[in-house]
């Protein structure tokens, strides 16, 4: 199953740069962003630990790179969206992504259940 996750965070320069600044005065908060990257910018080692462990297969984009279709699937930002024939459906919403608690494994483990 093809599974897409959404950041709540614009990946051009700007938003990156937005992001931080919010995250840094507590006016931003990314579930996912938290779990894939915490506080460095090109991945935390955990992540990458766990993704090489799991077969789960998850492509990650920020809201400025999805298309129309899968914003239209979300209830709010960040989500997991998951391939449902031609179309997308909300496989976990930004609520059970923050359940998660900042872990990779539980991430990738609820995904893997879907």
């Amino acid at each position: 199953m093809e599974f897409v996750g959404i950041y709540d965070a614009d990946g051009t320069l700007m938003g990156e740069l937005r992001y931080a600044l919010g995250k840094l005065t507590g006016r931003a908060k990314c579930a996912l962003c938290d779990i894939t990257h915490g506080w460095n910018p090109t991945g935390s080692r955990q992540w990458k630990q766990a993704c090489d462990a799991s077969a789960v297969e998850l492509d990650l984009v920020h809201r400025d790179e999805a298309t129309p279709a899968q914003l239209a699937t979300v209830t709010a930002l960040p989500s997991i969206l998951a391939r449902d024939g031609d179309g997308w459906r909300e496989a976990m919403t930004s609520t059970e992504i923050a359940d998660c608690d900042g872990s990779p494994e539980a991430l990738l483990e609820q995904i893997a259940q879907l």
